[in-house]
């Protein structure tokens, strides 16, 4: 007995939080590089400039700026932290408030259950109560729908259970069982598997071109079976048949021999949707029952790390095009393999058909025992109990993250909390306030969220002892002091082995007593704790003699615990630097979007100048000799850094006549001596100002960001709400270009 095993413990609890974090890193990065792509696009669609600050909007997590000038009171703490730690433990709220989100909201969400709310993965309490998250969220989705083919469309439960996959354990999996399978095929540059008769017959035509020799009697227009008849083409095609669909077994062999090392997690969701899809259906055919597990195993996990296994970081080398063709028919085999019926969609497919007869019976039996795990329940209902008598625990959320689930709770509250008693509409309208707006990226920095359930510490300070005060569980409260005991005095012995001379007999009130005159104030706390459970277990529980003999067997198997957390914590160290270097992947690709983004700017700038820029080039013209091309390059280049000197003016009935304001507030009386000025201090950013002619200071005055018109225009928001003024969007754009 010593302190090594603390020691080791401490080191897999840090090694999975940074685990954790790191995940949480990559879904942020992936986000910003989402983000990019839809501004590349927008750019590309409309031939308009981006604004130089769109890197702004990016994640906190790439800027070094630590300023953080969000402040929260702590009565504002303590409201957000009970909500938080009702919406962890009471899962059918969130499960409710994910099928009432828009399409576009989706997203955010996702981020901030997975990776805040349940963000340590590797915690058995908060794991659990992800899955049952899952369950609620699966539930309504069946009760909802009468297609059984629900999981194959693109819906918020899908996407859901898709950023399930992607977390570590799931990542773990993919790169034992598949990377090297994948590896081999990446690898070889020379093999195609090509078995389309069309594109066969293509490439048997520019070979015999390559070669010169003569193509006399290959017509170039075949049909498709006109090339599947053609004598060369089969002979080509027999060979890969056979080779693909052994590359295929192998890849079906490797997955099915592995089925000890898929995540509980992953199983557990399975035996859900097979579960839930026969209580939905009671005469559905065994089948289809299959079918549907393979529509989230395969079609939702496997498979879309073998068709892109450079995304899964399965592979370091970018699949050639023909090695991307093989993993393609591979899935496709294994999808065709997994699916009810034994035909077909696509006609070159047709000769795989005995691949799918051969191994019906082996996938269906697969697909059963992957479903056959153990439920987590009577666990979850004792970390409950554990959870509520805590007081360390904590979460890492940002300021927009809180922001953002408050807004969706109160947009949605009357539907998630009708009853004006519920707890969560409670806890809502405790926060007395509407969601605050966004705010910028560079003070998103994350805070630390206690973690408190409001009505959980009420019963703590009246009872005392809370795991005797709630018998809202089934479990016997009994059994809960019996468990808390063991564990805490399990707890003391390893902290403090001389307090045991022989382990064969052990002096529990003693270990106890010495514990609670301790000079280290948490394990005193532990030592006072310990006598209290002692004394009340006692009182039930007269002879201590099993609970000593199962102390005893506990410490015995330390031995053995730390060996196996060393096993698993040289496991955890593989996974934590595969997310790092994906990170480091993520964060290259990130700088090239953005160098691609700033070049593309520049390009569209200078063949497609604004009014703007028109204006302050006649401007600061010279002379009328001159190349006119160089000059306004010359500034173009320039006035990156440098202020408009004249701005465009607009007057209000200007304004009103051209349809960019909708609609105002200012009294008839002043808009005749209103007036808008535009400029532009640099590279895709306008500020509007609305003047009074007999005033010096601005009425309105905003900047506004190009690329958010455009985002704005594209998700067909017509107004822009200046307060006082509300302005067309789309002709807003017009007047800018």
């Amino acid at each position: 007995m010593d302190d090594e095993l603390v020691k080791t413990q401490k080191k897999l609890h840090d090694l999975k939080g940074s685990i954790s974090k790191q995940s949480r890193d990559n879904f942020l990065l992936e986000k910003d590089l989402r983000f990019l792509d839809s501004r590349i696009a927008l750019l590309i669609e409309n031939r308009k400039s981006l604004d130089d600050h769109s890197s702004d909007t990016l994640s906190a997590c790439q800027s070094n700026e630590q300023d953080n000038e969000i402040h929260f009171t702590e009565e504002q703490l303590q409201s957000y932290g009970n909500l938080f730690f009702l919406l962890q433990t009471e899962c059918h709220h969130i499960a409710s408030l994910c099928s009432l989100v828009r399409p576009s909201e989706i997203d955010n969400l996702l981020q901030t259950v997975m990776f805040t709310l349940y963000g340590n993965q590797f915690d058995r309490r908060e794991e659990h109560l992800l899955l049952i998250l899952f369950q609620n969220v699966l539930a309504k989705q069946f009760e909802a729908s009468s297609d059984t083919s629900l999981l194959r469309a693109n819906t918020p439960v899908s996407r859901m259970l898709t950023a399930y996959t992607r977390r570590s354990l799931g990542q773990s999996y993919l790169k034992q069982v598949l990377s090297q399978g994948i590896s081999k095929l990446v690898e070889d540059d020379d093999l195609n598997l090509q078995i389309n008769p069309l594109k066969v017959y293509d490439e048997l035509i520019t070979k015999l071109e390559q070669k010169g020799c003569s193509t006399h009697g290959y017509s170039k227009n075949v049909t498709y079976e006109e090339a599947e008849s053609h004598p060369e083409v089969q002979a080509i095609i027999k060979p890969r048949l056979d080779l693909l669909m052994q590359i295929a077994n192998e890849f079906l062999m490797t997955i099915i021999s592995s089925i000890d090392q898929v995540p509980y997690g992953i199983r557990w969701i399975c035996k859900q949707i097979r579960s839930l899809t026969k209580r939905k259906h009671p005469d559905i055919s065994e089948s289809t029952l299959c079918s549907l597990v393979a529509s989230f195993f395969f079609l939702r996990f496997i498979n879309s790390a073998i068709v892109t296994p450079q995304a899964h970081m399965l592979t370091e080398k970018m699949p050639s095009k023909n090695c991307r063709v093989t993993l393609t028919l591979i899935a496709k085999l294994l999808q065709n393999l997994a699916n009810k019926p034994l035909y077909v969609k696509e006609f070159f497919m047709t000769p795989t058909s005995s691949f799918v007869v051969n191994n019906k019976q082996r996938m269906n039996q697969f697909l059963n025992d992957l479903c056959d795990v153990s439920d987590f329940y009577d666990c979850l209902e004792l970390d409950e109990y554990m959870a509520l008598s805590k007081n360390n625990m904590s979460i890492q959320v940002t300021p927009n993250e809180l922001f953002n689930l408050h807004d969706l709770l109160s947009q949605h509250i009357n539907i998630l909390a009708p009853d004006p008693q519920d707890r969560l509409r409670i806890l809502v309208d405790t926060l007395r306030m509407q969601a605050p707006q966004q705010v910028p990226q560079k003070y998103n920095t994350p805070i630390t969220l206690p973690l408190v359930s409001r009505w959980a510490t009420d019963l703590l300070s009246k009872q005392g002892n809370l795991l005797l005060t709630l018998p809202a569980l089934d479990m016997n409260r009994h059994d809960i002091l019996y468990m808390e005991t063991k564990l805490i005095l399990v707890q003391i012995i390893r902290s403090y082995p001389q307090t045991v001379r022989h382990l064969d007999t052990l002096d529990l009130l003693s270990i106890a007593n010495t514990a609670a005159r301790s000079q280290n104030i948490q394990w005193m706390h532990k030592g006072i704790r310990a006598q209290f459970l002692l004394k009340d277990l006692l009182e039930v529980l007269p002879d201590a003699t099993l609970l000593v003999q199962e102390i005893k067997q506990e410490l015995i198997h330390l031995g053995d615990l730390k060996q196996s957390i060393l096993s698993e914590i040289a496991s955890l160290e593989k996974i934590l630097k595969a997310l790092q270097d994906h990170n480091r992947y993520l964060t290259g690709q990130l700088q090239s979007y953005r160098a691609y983004l700033q070049n593309a700017r520049m390009q569209n700038y200078l063949s497609n100048p604004s009014k703007m820029d028109i204006l302050c080039i006649k401007n600061r013209r010279k002379s009328k000799d001159g190349n006119k091309q160089r000059m306004r390059a010359t500034f173009l280049l320039k006035r990156r850094s440098q202020p408009v000197e004249a701005p465009l003016k607009y007057t209000y009935r200007e304004l009103v006549k051209d349809g960019v304001i909708m609609s105002s507030e200012i009294p008839k009386c002043f808009r005749d001596r209103l007036f808008l000025l535009l400029c532009s201090p640099t590279t895709g950013v306008y500020v509007l100002s609305f003047h009074h002619k007999e005033r010096e200071k601005p009425i309105v005055e905003i900047d506004l960001r190009l690329d958010d018109l455009l985002e704005m225009q594209k998700q067909q928001v017509q107004q822009l709400d200046l307060v006082y003024i509300k302005l067309n969007v789309c002709k807003l754009l017009k007047l800018l270009y």
